[in-house]
């Protein structure tokens, strides 16, 4: 399982996850910030890994592609769609928490934006294993209006702390969060 991933990776890659919903469509403000996000990140040297699909991932997807950058889309055999025309590799998955890791395990920092379920999944799965020490501190980019009263809920309702925000980072928009990765993500080092 881990064999494959690790193959399609060099060992200088620096790789960044975007996190975002399916829904939004190209007419939405969702789809052009992800967009200038993986424009950006792939300006900054780095390759963009998304979910493979589309909304958020295929516009980040864009965004690194039409700048020439490397797009990594870690998709589910369950699944019946098509991944975005964007990615440059796709990465199977036989099941959900495998899609999830191989989303997590690579990359020096993750940007979050606006989704569903899904979304809030994969922040809660980074989060807590940085939380809990099973992953070395790396940015965590919340990306949008949505999040901070989303957080405040959590800490209000939840069992969140002030120090377990602290590792978050939010950002209002596309520069100002490939700033927090560009400046957090320097010293991350991934086992590859």
């Amino acid at each position: 399982m881990e064999q494959g991933w690790k193959t399609t990776v060099s060992a200088n890659e620096r790789i960044v996850t975007i996190f975002g919903g399916s829904k939004c469509r190209e007419s939405d403000s969702a789809y052009s910030q992800a967009m200038r996000v993986g424009e950006l990140l792939a300006d900054a040297g780095y390759t963009i890994c998304t979910g493979g699909y589309s909304g958020v991932m295929e516009a980040a997807s864009r965004g690194a592609h039409e700048r020439g950058g490397r797009v990594i889309g870690v998709t589910m055999n369950q699944f019946t769609i098509e991944p975005n025309r964007y990615l440059t590799e796709k990465i199977p998955s036989e099941h959900f928490y495998e899609r999830l890791q191989r989303l997590i395990v690579q990359s020096v920092g993750y940007v979050a934006l606006r989704g569903g379920m899904g979304t809030v999944t994969e922040i809660s799965l980074v989060w807590n294993k940085m939380q809990t020490r099973v992953l070395d501190p790396r940015p965590l980019v919340l990306f949008g209006d949505c999040w901070p009263p989303v957080v405040e809920a959590w800490q209000k309702h939840l069992a969140v702390s002030d120090s377990d925000v602290q590792i978050l980072s939010f950002a209002k928009t596309a520069e100002e969060a490939v700033a927090i990765v560009n400046q957090r993500a320097a010293a991350v080092a991934v086992q590859k």
